[in-house]
């Protein structure tokens, strides 16, 4: 009898049978997989996947899936060989550009518990002898690096969860979805329908089309990527086990777009030093499982030699011994790409029960794979997901074409040395606020995010640099971290904190939340008690049942069924209309609840400084005293002829608002304010300058500063706790945490000198140990000083000096009491 949930799983590959392997474990019993190809060689990604794992990867989320991903491979074996060869990775620098790459690169092994070492040419070439060194400055050895036998550790979690009670049904083709109330209920195929509580879609880069079954936009794109074996190589004649063996550690030559791994006598080269080549899935011969083999399969396609060519001559000059050899087989192998470089993975916000494992490659299948076991079976995830949740695209991200196009320059750009804010060069200007021109006209420079144009300074203000007094002028940064950078920045803090200043707030996610059983909702789940007048404006955090912070928003009652919650992007949007569904559908007429997304019907300008009282008095009959508009407090407002809802708080730690109105009024706000500011020497002011201003006073920062990895004490917001509420979802979890009993806390770090910045993601030593890593960091124009705050072990007390590794070199820096400007809060309340 079955005692767990039905679960389909859609897909044999690494990913699917990983997923059934960790249901297993968890005690979940009655599970099915299904593939359209033959058990034995599926046919996709997995069944020609070269295997090479390299561990370290700017994302902690990511570096944590591999490393797990190696721990069961190499603990998966049979007659004592394991799926793991644990040969190494070296990974080599021929340019200065990329030796200061390896060396950050070493900063994020660091910071995520991977052990590594810079190597010098010499060093490089006793590991690896078979390598020209006449090239190579250097090079990042990662011993736990190695290769995954990817196509026999799915037939040994075949057999081992049928052992166990899975059924797996081979050359089956999935040709829809049954669903009933928006709830998943069976799975139809060319054998039948299997029923369903869960449907769980490994396909690979089948996804998109699976996700078509029940109208689910699956934003990847399969691409195919060049791969070789080498003729036998003299030089490695007798080395290894034949035919696939392997000594010498696997090999990265990104400045060229270039992997090598050993088969035995022979070299297996992978090339991404191609142009991109997109897979019409249509274009794929129809699928025959009867004529799957290692040579013939959907995801393996004709070789095209001429694209191959120049990274045979780069090998050949790389690994002198191959100019012995020849190319003796290759092929065009389909892999998934994203937009962003990430995997898909979870719920559906269409159907419920239905989840994605997607666009998941063999480096991190394991990992993925426990992520969503540990998802269906305790409704959390031991890693954070945000950076990989299906949702987290906004709708216009999820257009054939921008995924197209953007997945494409991914496999462009994949070895590519790219800066943390480097933006994409296309497509741009999809989203623009309406104050848009006003600041193209102020010389606005834009980086964007969630399809947003963003400024981040504006060169009208460069004037003001002479303007500045002495104290507040910038540091000179080293050439990294001035890239996307500007000392106009400082200039526009300064004039907030002295002035006024105008902050385009608009990308900043808003929802509606309305209806009888409004309250309801947010009071389940949110931290805060919500049950207060209209007016009243709360910040609070969502956490999962774990008690870890999934988000933190601020949340205006307008009225008495009608909330406007500021949230951090579009996982949240799903979250919470996945909930109201459920509320509506579940309960009586009075908790009838709908959430909607009015993010681009609205606008939003932050007004802020210590001027920007009498700015708006001169274009308002309002009341804007703390009589008349007390912190934390909404009320709607008439400014300059325009209907406004004015929220008194402030990101930037200064007095003001945020001023909402509709698109359609924007321009005419922006206008009517900039022409009553100009006695009080109003600005436009821009991210970079905003970032500098939270840091100073202590403001978290969500997917930086705290994720589901973290809970509120940890992160310094206890304070949006409020423990006496009846209910909150995580609240059972919180019982008995504090603050002062917490094992780690979110510290704010000043640095030493007064002048090395640090960019976030370095890790953070104490007495000569790694104990945590930089989650945000700034330059404090007020304060004087770089900012940078890290989670560390609560025996690190306020005052005790710390170092931070920044491209190999240690910064040394003090924990400080946070925040550093105007804790008491006076210059916020006016």
């Amino acid at each position: 009898m079955a005692s767990t949930p039905r679960i389909v799983i859609i897909g044999a590959g690494i990913v699917g049978t990983n997923v059934a392997d960790e249901l297993v474990a968890r005690g979940w019993n009655n599970i099915t997989v299904l593939d359209q190809g033959p058990l034995n060689m599926p046919g996709g990604s997995t069944s020609h996947a070269p295997g090479l794992v390299f561990q370290t990867n700017p994302s902690k989320t990511m570096t944590t899936f591999a490393k797990y991903t190696v721990e069961k491979l190499l603990s998966l074996s049979e007659d004592g060989v394991s799926c793991f060869n644990q040969v190494g990775g070296l990974e080599l620098a021929t340019t200065e550009t990329r030796l200061a790459d390896l060396k950050r690169k070493l900063g994020y092994a660091a910071s995520w518990g991977i052990e590594g070492t810079i190597l010098s040419p010499a060093e490089c070439k006793e590991l690896y002898p078979l390598l020209n060194d006449e090239d190579v400055l250097g090079g990042l050895h990662v011993p736990s690096d190695g290769l995954a036998s990817a196509a026999r550790a799915v037939q040994l979690l075949i057999r081992r969860t049928e052992a166990a009670g899975v059924t797996y049904l081979g050359s089956t083709t999935v040709t829809g979805i049954q669903q009933a109330n928006r709830r998943v209920t069976g799975v139809e195929t060319s054998e039948g329908v299997i029923p369903a509580d869960i449907v769980i879609s490994c396909g690979g880069f089948w996804g998109a089309k699976i996700g078509a079954l029940i109208g689910m936009s699956v934003p990847l794109l399969p691409l195919a990527h060049q791969y070789v074996k080498t003729a036998p190589v003299p030089e490695l004649k007798g080395r290894n086990e034949l035919p696939n063996g392997a000594t010498l550690p696997i090999l990265r030559h990104q400045d060229q777009d270039l992997y090598y791994r050993e088969h035995g006598e022979r070299y297996g080269i992978g090339s991404y030093a191609h142009r991109p080549m997109p897979v019409d899935l249509e274009d794929l011969e129809t699928f025959n499982p009867e004529s799957v083999n290692e040579h013939n399969m959907p995801s393996r396609l004709d070789f095209t030699l001429e694209d191959f060519l120049p990274a045979w001559e780069a090998s050949k000059q790389l690994l002198p011994g191959l100019a012995e050899s020849e190319i003796e087989d290759g092929f065009n192998g389909i892999f998934s790409f994203t937009p962003d470089g990430g995997p898909l993975i979870g719920e559906s916000r269409e159907l419920d029960g239905f989840f994605v494992a997607e666009a998941v490659w063999v480096t991190h299948s394991a990992g993925v794979a426990k992520a969503v076991a540990e998802l269906l079976t305790t409704g959390k995830s031991e890693t954070d997901l945000g950076e990989c949740d299906i949702t987290r695209f906004e709708d216009v991200q999820l257009t054939p074409e921008y995924v197209s196009e953007t997945s494409q320059q991914n496999f462009v750009e994949i070895y590519d040395v790219l800066h943390p804010l480097q933006p994409r060069l296309s497509p741009r200007n999809l989203r623009v606020s309406p104050f848009h021109a006003r600041q193209k006209e102020l010389g606005g420079f834009f980086l964007e995010s969630g399809g947003w144009e963003r400024p981040y300074w504006f060169e009208a203000n460069a004037g003001l640099l002479k303007e500045m007094p002495t104290e507040w002028l910038p540091p000179a940064r080293d050439a990294w971290a001035q890239m996307f950078s500007s000392p106009i920045a400082a200039a526009e803090a300064w004039k907030t904190r002295t002035a006024v200043a105008m902050y385009d707030m608009t990308p900043l996610k808003r929802l509606e939340v309305s209806g009888p059983g409004a309250l309801k909702l947010l009071q389940e789940l949110t931290t805060a008690d919500l049950d207060k007048k209209p007016g009243a404006v709360t910040y609070t955090l969502l956490l999962d049942h774990a008690g870890g912070v999934r988000s933190d928003i601020t949340v205006a009652r307008l009225s008495e069924d009608r909330f406007q919650l500021g949230a951090n992007g579009n996982i949240d949007t799903a979250y919470f209309t996945r909930a109201a569904r459920h509320q509506t559908q579940s309960g009586s007429a009075t908790d009838w609840v709908q959430v909607r997304d009015t993010t681009g019907g609205t606008c939003c300008i932050g007004l802020w400084g210590p001027l920007a009282r009498d700015l708006v008095s001169g274009i308002s009959e309002d009341d804007f005293s703390n009589d008349g508009l007390r912190y934390f407090r909404a009320k709607d407002v008439v400014i300059g002829g325009v209907p406004v809802t004015a929220m008194r708080l402030s990101y930037v730690g200064e007095l003001g608002w945020e001023l909402y109105t509709s698109a359609e009024y924007g321009q005419r706000l922006w206008d009517a304010l900039w022409k009553a500011g100009q006695p009080f020497g109003v600005i436009a002011a821009g991210r970079a300058a905003f970032s500098s201003l939270r840091l100073e006073k202590g403001y978290r920062s969500w997917g930086a500063d705290m994720t589901t990895e973290h809970d509120p004490f940890e992160a310094g917001l206890g304070f949006a706790v409020k423990m006496t509420k009846d209910s909150f979802i995580g609240k059972g979890a919180l019982e008995g945490r504090t603050e002062e009993g917490s094992a780690r806390r979110l510290r704010c770090l000043t640095i030493d000198d007064g002048r090395s910045i640090v960019l976030g993601k370095e890790p953070v030593y104490y007495t000569e140990q790694s104990v945590g890593y930089v989650t945000s960091a700034a330059c404090g124009y007020t304060v004087a000083k770089p900012i940078a705050y890290a989670y560390l072990p609560a025996t690190v007390s306020i005052g005790d000096s710390v170092e931070i590794e920044y491209f190999g070199r240690r910064i040394r820096a003090t924990v400080t009491e946070d925040p550093l400007y105007d804790p008491k809060m006076t210059r916020l309340r006016g």
